[in-house]
């Protein structure tokens, strides 16, 4: 192990720790909710679409002032809080179906508060992860949180799909709120966060803290187009995964299961992905990797409409893999050069700018997804999604992140406000 290891970091390995618990909870429930509506209260197109919709729309609602609260806040504290938030929601689900009182109100309103809490979490570990680590150190812990991501989309949605199956969804849910939960309670042992609460009243008033936000994500053109490309990729990612349960389960008669691996699949390529950003950057440059990856890789998604029975869901699978395999590439990369851009007392509110547009595409694509797959069909939605997502390099293609061979020196670390 390295002297600048990351791993080193006791409060880095708690992070990691909780954050693997987390994501098998934000995994499992990302296979068992929609399923829920669509198998238990035998949810369309439509009602799936809203569903996908208001788990994400928080981001829209909220994602820019979270920022600016987080960087008030201790950062300990908001992820506890929202963890347990979390766990307590999604567990209400099984609760209710076996009261047979489950409602999609009941669970529209789940997701909206469920998004919200994930709207501080995000924004809290990604702010946070900075402070606990060396400058050395930081891709390597950007590469190995990404690589937990990605083994979270194999492992929690396959097994998402596999306890629908065995269980049922909503015991599926409830096992999403115990990872939720056992990931607060392992957050108790983090210790060090650099950025103390501040003062009530303290400082610039809210609106002026989350413009100077946004006017550091896009006043700077490399970080500009690093969130334009990742909100379009998102775009198209939302509008494929909001309609693939339905194609799934009830258009094609395939198993829950059949769905799981097939975002396993794309899990596996999000984690290769991760994995390869770092020594591939190292050889090529961090702007050429990102460059060369969107051209070359990206059109792959465009065999993700094709899948049906038998044959197609091996190409359909592997266009899926490659997609991720370069969305992998991009998360290392692109995390790492906006938290090396940004001053520490700018980190949560660049992160929720960045977090807005991210998961706010998220809303959209969903919410454009399900009006499609009303107007023109489930496939024809699915090659909507996969058109954005083929494109999507585009802005970073064009920009002069293409140019930089290394990562920036870190912006001078000033103290919060």
């Amino acid at each position: 192990m390295s002297a600048n290891s990351p791993w080193r970091t006791p409060d880095f390995r708690t992070l990691f720790t909780a954050s693997a618990l987390s994501q098998l909870g934000t995994n499992i429930s990302y296979v068992a909710v929609p399923l829920v509506a669509v198998s238990a209260l035998d949810a369309g197109p439509g009602q799936v679409g809203a569903l996908a919709t208001l788990s994400t729309v928080a981001f829209l609602l909220i994602g820019l002032p979270a920022g600016a609260w987080v960087d008030r806040l201790s950062h300990r504290r908001v992820l506890i809080v929202a963890d347990v938030g979390r766990a307590l929601l999604y567990a209400s689900v099984p609760v209710a179906w076996w009261l047979d009182v489950l409602t999609l109100g009941q669970l529209y309103l789940v997701v909206l508060l469920n998004g919200c809490a994930t709207v501080f979490f995000d924004v809290g570990s990604q702010s946070v992860l900075p402070q606990l680590v060396s400058k050395e150190g930081l891709v390597q812990a950007n590469a190995d949180v990404n690589t937990l991501i990605a083994a979270g989309n194999v492992l929690g949605r396959s097994a998402g799909g596999g306890l629908v199956s065995l269980l049922t969804a909503p015991v599926a849910v409830l096992v999403a709120a115990g990872s939720y939960l056992a990931s607060g309670l392992g957050l108790t042992r983090l210790r060090r966060t650099a950025r103390p609460a501040a003062a009530p009243g303290a400082g610039p008033r809210l609106y002026a803290q989350v413009a100077e936000g946004v006017r550091h994500v896009f006043g700077n053109p490399e970080l500009r187009a690093l969130a334009l490309t990742a909100a379009i990729a998102n775009l198209g990612s939302a509008v494929i995964n909001t309609m693939l349960p339905i194609w799934f389960v009830r258009e094609l008669g395939l198993p829950s299961a059949a769905l799981g691996l097939f975002w396993g699949a794309g899990g596996v390529g999000l984690l290769i992905g991760a994995r390869c950003a770092r020594p591939v950057a190292a050889r090529l440059g961090y702007g050429r990797t990102l460059g060369l990856a969107g051209l070359s890789l990206s059109p792959a998604v465009l065999l993700v409409p094709l899948v049906d029975h038998g044959f197609w869901l091996l190409p359909a699978g592997l266009g899926w893999s490659v997609a991720m395999f370069k969305i992998g590439m991009d998360n290392v990369l692109g995390v790492s050069l906006r938290q090396r851009m940004t001053p520490d007392a700018l980190l949560g509110r660049m992160n929720a700018t960045f977090r807005f547009l991210l998961t706010g595409a998220l809303a959209v694509g969903a919410a454009l997804s399900g009006a499609l797959g009303e107007l023109i069909g489930i496939q024809a939605a699915l090659w909507v999604g996969a058109g954005f997502a083929a494109a999507a390099f585009l802005p970073v293609f064009l920009s002069p992140v293409r140019a930089r061979r290394t990562l920036p020196e870190p912006v001078a670390r000033e103290a919060a406000a």
